[in-house]
């Protein structure tokens, strides 16, 4: 034990002097209203991973967490090590934790660096965008935590719930209703999704058709490409600023007045977890996206 916390002062001291040299930049955690459990010992990155930790009843032993991590609401009471993209293996080590499980896509590359060479645990946790794909992040961490059984009783679960929920939106091609995930309205231009992203595949699954397929990734639009796009529904985070411009102001900015969406004011803003997670309450994002495209009991 001694000499990992010796290791780990070595490794923080080394990152603190790189952060002095200007090599690197630092994101300090953020304290917490209440400290970790007494056993704790886990750090979680991603609030897919987190919420998976407490559905496998081992929310007892999450130590910290990152900033994306917010469902189950009270784990927001622990230590915060920063935004998951922009990790400092300063806030990260100061929470001393024995396991890290991170989702993918956590960074920058030179934090990884430094935690993977520290004496912790670490393990990543592969993103999803299918049911396969959580079941498979599901596995993983019930191994990890040592809670193989419960992880195969939360898969069946999740499964079963995601299936009924792609069998009850599931409709002719012809009936699908297209969607415009906008991620932000920043110096108001649209950020939507094109294909190949969480917005993409849940879309899809919730028995619509994405308005934008000619890119990957997300892009900035003009006006004309938006019109272009002609979605039926505007789907948006339900935070504020840019992610989360209020209807109004929506409906008014020349690109989306084009729309099909503007004259009946279709938009539903979704919690950002539950709708691009893909985590175990995928079939309630699933069922929320349908009913607002197509009513209750469609």
């Amino acid at each position: 034990m001694r000499r990992r916390t010796q290791k780990l002062a070595l490794l923080t001291a080394l990152w603190t002097a790189m952060v002095g040299l200007g090599t690197v930049s630092a994101v300090n955690a953020q304290e917490a209203a209440l400290p970790a459990a007494p056993h704790a010992d886990v750090l979680s990155i991603g609030g897919s991973v987190t919420e998976i930790v407490a559905a496998l009843g081992q929310q007892h032993r999450l130590k910290a967490r990152d900033t994306t991590s917010t469902y189950p609401l009270d784990v927001t009471e622990l230590p915060d090590v920063g935004y998951m993209r922009a990790l400092s293996p300063e806030g990260v080590l100061s929470v001393a934790p024995s396991l890290i499980l991170s989702e993918e896509g956590a960074g920058p590359p030179e934090t990884l660096e430094v935690l993977r060479a520290a004496d912790v645990e670490f393990i990543e946790v592969p993103d999803a965008l299918s049911t396969e794909g959580i079941l498979r992040k599901i596995a993983i961490i019930g191994d990890a935590l040592g809670t193989p059984e419960r992880a195969d009783k939360l898969s069946a679960e999740v499964e079963t719930a995601v299936e009924q929920a792609l069998a009850d939106a599931a409709r002719p091609d012809t009936d699908k209703k297209r969607v415009l995930f906008v991620l932000s309205t920043q110096g108001g231009k649209i950020n939507a999704s094109g294909t190949g992203t969480a917005a993409d595949a849940l879309i899809r699954m919730a028995g619509g058709v994405n308005a934008v397929t000619g890119y990957q990734g997300y892009k900035q639009l003009t006006d004309e490409a938006v019109g272009l796009a002609a979605p039926d529904m505007i789907l948006m985070m339900d935070r504020g600023g840019d992610h989360g411009l209020a209807d109004a102001e929506l409906f008014e900015m020349p690109a989306i007045r084009l729309t099909p969406a503007a004259p009946t004011r279709s938009v539903l803003r979704m919690d950002g977890l539950l709708m691009l997670g893909f985590g175990p309450r995928t079939a309630e994002a699933i069922r929320t996206l349908n009913d607002a495209l197509y009513g209750h009991g469609a």
